[in-house]
């Protein structure tokens, strides 16, 4: 096999350019599981040379992933990048280009499943709360952190809004989730105050172009769309500002969101469908959040739960 330093093919990018199309038309996954799929891809292909992907073995295959082992890329990665290389395979033996698929028996490594971050209601009330709403990028900012965590929207679904998802006489928004699924969440009449304020006095700062039913609700500070990472680095600045100890995104927000709703009593399976989450088994692991607080709160209330064993306890 050729080295990373190698050109890729033309009929092997030819490939790569249709299985591309074929995610985002059939499959109709998101621009971003698109877009690092095809990068993984590029770089196996990088890798293969002058090697057409079509005569590659399961051998080659796995050599490719134990090279891939020295790179110290996280155990997520790894298994995107084994994802993307199985999904090519299967595509590839579906349009009859090969004859067995090589990839069948590559297995991803097994996740690790760490529990969600989320942020206590004193956190969210003093990030929330030191915004500059004199400022229109600070007014919008609140704007998009208060929708985040009364919605469970994760960003990407918030900064592709448009006007025609809005439904604000009945406090609902409807968003397009992963692969492009449609759902619908709720707002509560704060948000809903807010985001009025910022539709009617704080957009036209950033745009004072006719609104269409597409024209995008969150602009930056030149009047384009707003995008995910942009919101990203203020959080984290802000963050870093107020010394507060955790490690916090938007997306903390959608997971306090949850655990918010669960800590409450709300049904799993409609907190299913308020995240947009495909199988209950990924809404679950915010029952194990729940949980582990219920055990801390009875570890530090309960006088003989500090106790390592029942003969401790009893040697009191």
């Amino acid at each position: 096999m050729q080295s990373l330093s190698v050109s890729i093919k033309k009929s092997s990018l030819e490939i790569l350019e249709d299985f591309k199309l074929y995610l985002e038309v059939e499959r109709n996954l998101s621009s971003h599981t698109v877009k690092a799929y095809y990068t993984d891809l590029l770089d196996f292909l990088a890798w293969a040379g002058n090697n057409d992907p079509q005569i590659l073995n399961h051998k080659n295959i796995r050599s490719y992933l134990a090279e891939m082992q020295t790179k110290k890329y996280t155990r997520t990665t790894v298994s995107r990048k084994i994802a993307a290389i199985r999904t090519f395979y299967r595509y590839l033996y579906r349009e009859r280009l090969i004859n067995a698929n090589p990839a069948d028996n590559i297995k991803s490594p097994r996740k690790i499943k760490s529990l969600p971050k989320f942020l206590s209601k004193s956190e969210v009330n003093t990030i929330l709360d030191a915004f500059d709403l004199n400022s229109p990028s600070g007014f919008r900012d609140r704007t998009i952190l208060e929708l985040l965590y009364v919605s469970g929207m994760r960003i990407s679904e918030l900064c592709n809004l448009n006007f025609g998802n809005l439904n604000l006489e009945g406090n609902e928004i409807t968003v397009f989730g992963k692969g492009g699924k449609e759902r619908i969440v709720l707002i509560n009449n704060n948000a809903k105050k807010f985001l009025n304020e910022y539709i009617s006095k704080i957009r036209p700062q950033f745009n004072k172009d006719n609104i269409l039913e597409n024209s995008p609700i969150f602009l930056n500070n030149t009047g384009f769309r707003l995008q995910p990472r942009s919101v990203n680095r203020t959080l984290s600045n802000l963050v870093k500002k107020l010394k507060i100890q955790k490690d916090i995104s938007p997306h903390t927000f959608r997971h306090s969101f949850a655990t918010r709703l669960l800590e409450n009593g709300a049904d799993l399976r409609v907190v299913q469908e308020l995240l947009g989450h495909a199988s209950i088994s990924n809404t679950q692991i915010y029952t194990h959040v729940s949980t582990e607080r219920l055990k801390q709160a009875y570890v530090k209330a309960h006088p003989r739960a500090k106790y390592k064993s029942d003969e401790s306890a009893n040697n009191e």
